[in-house]
C-alpha cells in the first residue's frame, strides 16, 4: 500500500522513520518522489493489472510494496503477493504520471529529482535498502536503465515543436 496522507504526516514528523533517515542521507530525490513511486506501483497493480497471477498474463512481477510498517502490513498480508518487474514499474509510472499531471509530468518528476528511468531504479532500491520494498534474487538496479526516453514518453517533443507550418505567402 502506498503511504496514506496520514502516513505522510507521520513520516515527516517522526525523524526515526526509515524514510526520514533515507531522505537525510540521500538528498537526490524529494519525499514526493518516493510517495509517487508507491502510488504508481499501486496504480499499476490495480488499474493496469500488473502482477496478476493469471497464467495468461505476460506480466511477470518482481517488486512488491507490501513491506510497509504497522497495520498496513497486516492488510497487505491478506492479499496475494503481487510483484512487478523494473521495466513494468517504469511503464506504470509513465502511465500514472501522465494520468496525474498530463503534459506537466516530466516537469513535476524533474522537480523531484527524477530525470530518467534509472532514477526510478535508484528510488526503488533505496526503498528496498530500508525495508519498504522487496526484491527477488533476479532483480537488478540496472533493470530500470533506459526503459524509455522521458521527452518521448511524456510528449514534450510534440508540445514544443512546430510541425510543417504552411504559410500562404
Amino acid at each position: 500500500m502506498p503511504l496514506s496522507p496520514e502516513r505522510h504526516v507521520s513520516v515527516m514528523l517522526d525523524p526515526k522513520h526509515p524514510l526520514a533517515e533515507l531522505l537525510r542521507r540521500d538528498k537526490r530525490y524529494h519525499f514526493d518522489a518516493y510517495v509517487f513511486v508507491f502510488d504508481a506501483l499501486r496504480y499499476g497493480q490495480e488499474e493496469l493489472g500488473l502482477g496478476d497471477s493469471d497464467e495468461d498474463s505476460e506480466l511477470d512481477s518482481e517488486f512488491d510494496d507490501s513491506e510497509l510498517e504497522g497495520d498496513e502490513v497486516d492488510e497487505a498480508e491478506d492479499d496475494e503477493e503481487r510483484h512487478v518487474t523494473g521495466p513494468e514499474l517504469c511503464r506504470a509510472i509513465q502511465h500514472y504520471a501522465i494520468h496525474q499531471y498530463g503534459m506537466l509530468a516530466q516537469s513535476v518528476l524533474g522537480h523531484w529529482g527524477i530525470h530518467n528511468t534509472g532514477d526510478f531504479g535508484e528510488i526503488v532500491f533505496n526503498l528496498i535498502g530500508i525495508g519498504q520494498m522487496r526484491k527477488t534474487d533476479s532483480d537488478r538496479r540496472e533493470d530500470f536503465d533506459d526503459v524509455y526516453n522521458f521527452v518521448e514518453a511524456f510528449g514534450q517533443a510534440e508540445v514544443f515543436s512546430i510541425d510543417n507550418v504552411d504559410d500562404d505567402e
